[in-house]
């Protein structure tokens, strides 16, 4: 049967390469790419649909409110359990995950990340998880993407487009926002707009929205009309809104990867599990609100309906009161970023966008009703607006993607009539954020380690090469005792580079390294071969590379820095091999026509 399989795509191939040339090729998997990171959206939000209409619709109203203390230990211990035992991989957070395959692994996903997070998201996010879908959608249809373009046998370049394409189609889906969900791809991936890109990013973005169509009808998360445009009045208050997302963007953040950084300690997996279940259960048990993505609350706060959202406040306080009602709101703004990051550290699998916009929402209705009732405007300002827009500004600051955040709104409302406002509010935000923050949550562990892919071309190049491909070994070694004669015959006669490195005979350690021109005026000179040894005339190298700590883009940086064409590479402080400038620039070019073909 293997063989037959194999014969048959043989087949395939060479038909498609007699009458299907590679760029059409490209369009019809970009097609296919769509169609399954929809299919992947399908399957994941109806999955989470149903675990929470079973356990909240039910058993929380009929039972006991404390239903929502004890659901997140057992969402977050049958997701251990699926990881370990039907997994049987560690399964990283999606979109970060998808980066780390562009930049360190050409594009190669393992199969079972096509499987993982469609087993593993909705119970995380089902039972209480405060975490959202899109990254798991989108880490799904970008694994399918890679093994698709992996049986096709398509290049990297090609395998990293067809994952842009599988992040477009699968916000397509979720967000019926085709246009949005190119930009999506463009940002996030860090992928080039030009016409050899942009079109198979269209047609993924269209398969995607068709298919979501075809499964969900006209439904969308958010679903919203515009009945208040935009006013220039309103200017100065959407430069607030900038701001405070802004500062909102950077608590975000900042609560993110302190949180992340103390689970990263615990080695334990069940010791996580245990403190960050616990963690998430009081919250949920005070805080219900912040069960699950929160699109219901979004969708409540939206359509002017803040009792909707709040209703449901353990100290049942008096949500007529304007100001209690804005006390709750921003205690769901101060700790949904809490509960997500729990969820997270405790090993949940789950994404943060839907966090970014949850939060994004409280926060401009928050705003927008201290505003109207501090007594200091003549006309309100549109609640609803400012709830849209919000989530804009926090979208552009926390995952630094400001055209995304633009466009998915502009989209969600039918229209361009905020359009200003969008852009004034993410624009700030974005500036704050990055002034702070250097990365965006998915990027930021990706960035301090080196391994991240940007728009930066040159710096994206040097992320994607490998230093092991580079690394020469062909180098006689020396020894410190060993003496002019011995250097002369077992080194220089028998070695084709004229450089040689001085190691400890036990330890392998660099001492130093001795350069054909130290000892070509004296090499011939037998009267010398006795007396002079080589640690006369070795001397320390004008850098060294760390094979483990230093990246490329470092190494790079070292050769400039020091003006040599040759550097020993030290690995468990131990000589390795050498490096050569002229090898490095060589590997260089073939991986920058290789990325920009």
């Amino acid at each position: 049967m293997p063989n037959t399989k194999r014969t048959l795509l043989t087949r395939i191939l060479i038909w498609r390469a007699k009458h299907i040339s590679q760029r059409q090729f490209v369009y019809i998997l970009s097609i296919l790419v769509g169609f399954t990171s929809g299919i992947g959206a399908v399957v994941l939000k109806n999955f989470t649909h149903f675990i929470e209409l079973l356990l909240e619709g039910n058993l929380i109203q009929l039972y006991h409110h404390a239903f929502y203390f004890v659901y997140p230990l057992i969402g977050l211990a049958l997701t251990y359990l699926i990881i370990k035992y039907v997994i049987r991989n560690k399964l990283s957070q999606g979109i970060p995950s998808t980066l780390f395959a562009i930049s360190k692994r050409k594009g190669i996903m393992k199969q079972f990340q096509m499987v993982g997070s469609i087993l593993t998201a909705p119970i995380t996010v089902g039972f209480g998880g405060s975490v959202g879908l899109e990254g798991p959608t989108v880490a799904t249809g970008a694994a399918l993407s890679s093994n698709i373009a992996r049986l096709f046998h398509m290049n990297q370049a090609n395998r990293t487009l067809l994952i842009g394409c599988a992040a477009a189609g699968a916000m397509a889906s979720l967000f019926k926002a085709p246009v949005a969900a190119i930009i999506f791809a463009i940002e996030v991936f860090s992928l080039d707009l030009t016409l050899a890109s942009l079109l198979p990013l269209l047609l993924a973005s269209i398969s995607g929205v068709i298919t979501s169509y075809f499964f969900f009808g006209s439904d969308i998360l958010l679903p919203f009309r515009l009945e208040e445009g935009f006013k220039l009045n309103d200017i100065p208050f959407y430069i607030l809104l900038g701001l405070v997302a802004g500062f909102t963007s950077v608590y975000f953040t900042n609560v993110y990867a302190r949180i992340n950084d103390y689970f990263q300690k615990i080695a334990s997996p069940i010791k996580r599990l245990i403190i960050g279940g616990l963690g998430i259960g009081i919250l949920l048990f005070f805080i219900p609100p912040l069960y699950g993505e929160g699109y219901e609350v979004i969708n409540h706060l939206v359509q002017g309906n803040p009792k909707g959202a709040l209703e449901n406040n353990f100290f049942n306080l008096d949500l007529d009161n304007v100001w209690v009602v804005v006390s709750l709101l921003a205690g769901l703004v101060i700790f949904k970023v809490v509960a997500s990051s729990l969820t997270f550290g405790a090993g949940g699998v789950g994404g943060i966008f839907a966090p970014a916009l949850f939060m994004g929402s409280i926060m401009g209705n928050c705003l927008a009703k201290i505003l109207n009732n501090i007594g200091l405007l003549n006309s309100p300002i549109s609640e609803s607006n400012f709830t849209l827009v919000g989530m804009a500004g926090l979208m552009a600051g926390v995952l630094h993607a400001p055209l995304t955040a633009i466009f998915l709104i502009a989209e969600l409302t039918g229209g361009y009539e905020l359009f200003i406002p969008l852009m004034i509010t993410a624009a700030i935000s974005f500036s704050i954020t990055k002034h702070f923050v250097s990365h965006s949550v998915y990027t930021m562990e990706l960035a301090r380690k080196g391994e991240l892919i940007t728009h930066n071309k040159d710096h994206a190049v040097l992320t994607l090469m490998d230093l092991e491909s580079v690394v020469e070994n062909n180098f006689i070694p020396v020894y410190p005792d060993m003496k002019l004669g011995e250097i002369v015959h077992e080194a220089v006669v028998k070695s084709k580079r004229n450089i040689f490195p001085v190691l400890d005979r036990k330890t392998h350690q660099m001492k130093g390294i001795i350069l054909l021109d130290d000892i070509r005026s004296i090499m011939f000179d037998q009267s010398l071969y006795d007396d002079i040894k080589a640690s006369d005339v070795m001397h320390n190298p004008p850098d060294t590379i760390d094979f483990k700590a230093d990246k490329m883009t470092e190494v790079m940086q070292k050769f400039q820095d020091s003006g040599a064409w040759n550097l020993p590479v030290i690995k468990d402080e131990k000589y390795y091999g050498f490096v050569s400038k002229s090898k490095l620039l060589t590997a260089y070019r073939r991986k920058l026509i290789t990325f920009t073909r």
